[in-house]
This record gives structure tokens, C-alpha cells and sequence, in this order.
């Protein structure tokens, strides 16, 4: 197609990566500000950094972050210490830290930027005031969830699901509208694409499935990829879809062909990937070593692929 080629071009043009180091160990989570000015980054070492200050506070590993969708100096972190904590880049300085019941191990913001969704380690997903920082309800599952998302409209929370569902309930009220078997293994993550056509999830199948928002029908697969997804991030424009596993490079998709646009060598597995709200500019973090000193050290480093090859 026309735009796999063009785009083509641009990343033969804009193929280099850059590395930052940002953290002293395993960088889990990379998430843009709305504006596309900032990148956040939470980390194994219980910190979550953007630029060069690092957000200090948690007492165990920060496992996601998340930006407020609309306000660009705010973002919110996840950890295992069993709170979450919300940040102001202005001041470097968390402005709320709120408990919970268990080790929290994804987070997203709503669209309307009310409402923060925090899922734990033991299957209960807490909804909390993103002004009073209290909860405002607390659903307990049956099964394992792993990512959680509102859709673009905020009236709709989808769950994925250990079984290889997607779970899909009632916003505000939380009652269950629909349960879609999507994989038929683990269903690892979810994102839905900025122009509201489409979501994507990652399963343990190493598959990619796009399905249509509207109709909740399964459009195409991507299979380019041999180990379990872990992450995806659609561009800003809803025409690239990047995954990324195990396997040794990121994969970039054309939406509407599945065709492959591209793929980002990587040398080892990839944690996380997010697409720059405005740029074909992909950012990620990877499982690396620091082999200059030591092999078994963690590098902690965010990477940033899409930088002209000339600067």
C-alpha cells in the first residue's frame, strides 16, 4: 500500500535508536505525556523518572505509569508497595499517595480524566477519584486479570483475561455487557487506537487480534511474532500497530492490511512499547544487561527508535 511504502522510506531514513539511561534497573513501564513532550518511565528499582528527574517514594517495584489524558503535568504509577501515587512533573513531588488492598500491577487513566482504574496482583480492580484520591468502587473477579482500559467514549471498562477473555462491563455502573473469547490462551494486554475504530490485544499465544470496536468482531490477526505479547501501542494516527514479546524486535504493522512496515531489532525481550502521540517515533524499554561491567547487571536504559540516521 502507498502508506507501508512511504512510511518505509521515512524509517530507512529515521532508523536509529537512541538509549537513555534512566533507571538502576529493569525499566517495566514507558508512557507518553498527551502533549508528547515528556516520557515517563517506571522501574524494578521503585522509581519512576521522566527527563532527568526520577519520582521517589514507592517501596517496591513500580510496575505501570500512566499520564492523565488531558492535563500533560501529571502522571500516576502502580507498585507492588500497595499504593498508588500521583506525580506533578512541575514540583518532582508525588501530590497523592493512596492505599490499597494489594500488590497493584496495572493502572490506566480514564479519558475524561475523573477516574483512575488500579488492578492487583489478586484479581480486584479499584476505581478512585482522580480529585478526592478515594475509592469509589472496588469489583473483585473470579479470574485472572491482566491489563484494564477504559474505551475512548469512558462508557465502556474492558478487562483482559487469564482465560483468554476480554471482559467487557458498564461504565460507571460496572455491570457486565459482554465476554468475548479472544484467545485460547492467556489474553496478556489491551489498547485501543486513537481514533476509536479499533482496539488490539496481545495474548500468550503470541498473537496479535484487532477487533472492531463498534461491532466487537475480530477484524485480522498479526502473527509475525513467536513468544508471548506483552505490549502494543497504536500510532497517533491509528495506522501502525507496534508488538513486542520475547522474540528479538519489535514488530510494526500497517493496521489496515496487517501488513509488516517494519521491525526494531532489539537484543533482548521487550517489556514495553508507546508510540509518541504526535510522531512516528517509537519509545520502549528492553530486558538489557549492562555488559560492559557486568553481565548480570540490569541496564535500566528507555530507548527511542525513529531518529534520523544523519544526526
Amino acid at each position: 500500500s502507498p502508506y507501508v511504502q512511504a512510511m518505509q522510506e521515512l524509517f530507512r531514513a529515521n532508523t536509529r535508536s537512541r538509549e537513555f539511561p534512566a533507571h538502576g534497573a529493569k525499566v517495566h513501564s514507558v508512557a507518553w505525556s498527551c502533549c508528547g513532550r515528556r516520557l515517563a518511565s517506571g522501574s524494578f528499582d521503585k522509581t519512576a523518572s521522566v527527563k532527568e528527574n526520577n519520582y521517589r517514594g514507592h517501596g517496591d517495584s513500580v510496575d505501570q505509569l500512566c499520564w492523565h489524558p488531558s492535563n500533560p503535568d501529571l502522571f500516576v504509577t502502580a507498585s507492588g508497595d500497595k499504593t498508588i501515587r500521583i506525580w506533578d512533573v512541575r514540583t518532582t513531588k508525588c501530590i497523592a499517595t493512596v492505599n490499597t488492598k494489594g500488590e497493584n500491577i496495572n493502572i490506566c487513566w480514564s479519558p475524561d480524566g475523573q477516574t483512575i482504574a488500579v488492578g492487583n496482583k489478586d484479581d480486584v480492580v479499584t476505581f478512585i477519584d482522580a480529585k478526592t484520591h478515594r475509592s469509589k468502587a472496588e469489583e473483585q473477579f473470579k479470574f485472572e486479570v491482566n491489563e484494564i482500559s477504559w474505551n475512548n467514549d469512558n462508557n465502556m471498562f474492558f478487562l483482559t483475561n487469564g482465560n483468554g477473555c476480554i471482559n467487557i462491563l458498564s461504565y460507571p455502573e460496572l455491570k457486565p455487557i459482554q465476554s468475548i473469547n479472544a484467545h485460547p490462551s492467556n489474553c496478556i494486554c489491551i489498547k485501543f487506537d486513537p481514533m476509536g475504530k479499533y482496539f488490539a490485544t496481545g495474548s500468550a499465544d503470541a498473537l496479535v487480534s484487532l477487533w472492531d470496536v463498534d461491532e466487537l468482531v475480530c477484524v485480522r490477526c498479526f502473527s509475525r511474532l513467536d513468544w508471548p505479547v506483552r505490549t502494543l501501542s497504536f500510532s497517533h494516527d491509528g495506522k501502525m500497530l507496534a508488538s513486542a514479546s520475547e522474540d528479538h524486535f519489535i514488530d510494526i504493522a500497517e493496521v489496515e492490511t496487517g501488513e509488516k512496515l517494519w521491525e526494531v531489532q532489539c537484543e533482548s525481550p521487550t517489556f514495553t512499547v508507546a508510540w509518541h502521540p504526535k510522531r512516528p517515533l517509537l519509545a520502549f524499554a528492553c530486558d538489557d544487561k549492562d555488559g560492559k561491567y557486568d553481565s548480570s547487571r540490569e541496564a535500566g536504559t528507555v530507548k527511542l527508535f525513529g531518529l534520523p540516521n544523519d544526526s
